[in-house]
């Protein structure tokens, strides 16, 4: 168990819990459900959702788009966890929706950074270093997001920081 506050005997979500609402949504409409890679999975979801509807416009309205549906996350995760009984269940995977539209907030619509931006996140939401292993340990739904809003800040902020310095590079 990634978390101290799962129990061992934390449900788990299946095909069959789709018809909640709540479930649906914190599942990522169900893709959280593959028996491979889920949050990766979601992730992948994820930037393809940005590209498609977010990629295209402004900065700040990205954010407040994230802000907001980070927020309805919350609050879907929440209830999907109380009303199934469940711990950081690996088919959650609305978090790791959240977490990749907040690392590729300010990233520009182009493969390559895009790409980074992914991989980067995949690699603090799955090794957690210090402080998105912090954030993991909160209880309930705010763990189960804040981690993810961490690894997503930290990569949004990395990926800031390396066209701040390829663009240094350039005017040399």
């Amino acid at each position: 168990m990634a978390k101290g506050w799962i129990s061992p005997s934390a449900a788990s979500l299946t095909l069959r819990h789709l018809g909640d609402p709540w479930a649906l949504l914190a599942t990522a409409g169900g893709c959280g459900l593959v028996p491979w890679a889920p949050g990766t999975v979601g992730t992948v979801l994820a930037a393809l959702v940005w590209w498609l509807l977010l990629a295209d416009l402004a900065v700040l309205t990205r954010l407040a788009i994230t802000l907001l549906a980070g927020a309805a996350a919350f609050g879907a995760i929440h209830l999907a966890v109380k009303r199934h009984a469940l711990g950081d269940d690996p088919a959650i995977v609305l978090d790791e929706v959240i977490g990749c539209w907040l690392a590729l907030v300010a990233a520009p619509k182009a493969w390559g950074p895009v790409l980074i931006g992914v991989v980067l996140f995949r690699a603090a939401d799955i090794f957690k270093p210090w402080p998105v292993s912090w954030a993991e340990r909160r209880a309930g739904a705010l763990g189960i997001l804040l981690d993810d809003i961490v690894a997503g800040a930290m990569t949004a902020i990395a990926l800031c920081v390396g066209a701040l310095v390829m663009s240094g590079a350039m005017m040399l």
